[in-house]
């Protein structure tokens, strides 16, 4: 088990990240000028891509090959948007100053789409470029 969190490092300080955005008490930031509506949905969709880049990254390092396996590709899938709905959960039933969204979760997973993605398109390049 300690082989599969080997290169998980920095995934794990990035979801602790995440998590400690999505439970603390933000105030009025969507009544706030400086940010337009949705934004709150924009940053959801790049916490959640950046923390499958890093995901699929320490499974690459892992491997010590340059591809994902469809099992590798589903399992960073899941994991993600589990975090994700697990986040979401939390907030609707325990940080009671939070609300749990679907539009949320949907942005989450479509931060984690977009991340799997790129990390597809990239290891398809540079296997690509290798032959």
């Amino acid at each position: 088990m300690q082989g599969a969190f080997k290169y998980q490092g920095l995934t794990l300080w990035w979801a602790l990240f995440i998590f400690v955005l999505c439970s603390i008490k933000m105030g009025g930031v969507s009544e706030s000028p400086m940010f337009f509506a949705g934004f709150d949905k924009l940053v959801h969709c790049g916490l959640f891509f950046v923390l499958t880049v890093m995901l699929c990254s320490g499974m690459l390092r892992n491997n010590g090959k340059h591809n994902l396996s469809i099992k590798q590709a589903f399992v960073s899938f899941i994991l993600a948007e589990a975090f994700g709905g697990f986040i979401e959960i939390l907030q609707k039933y325990m940080f009671t100053w939070r609300s749990g969204d679907w539009a949320d979760l949907f942005a989450d997973t479509v931060g984690v789409g977009m991340g799997m993605f790129s990390v597809q398109v990239t290891l398809w390049a540079f296997n690509y470029e290798k032959k």
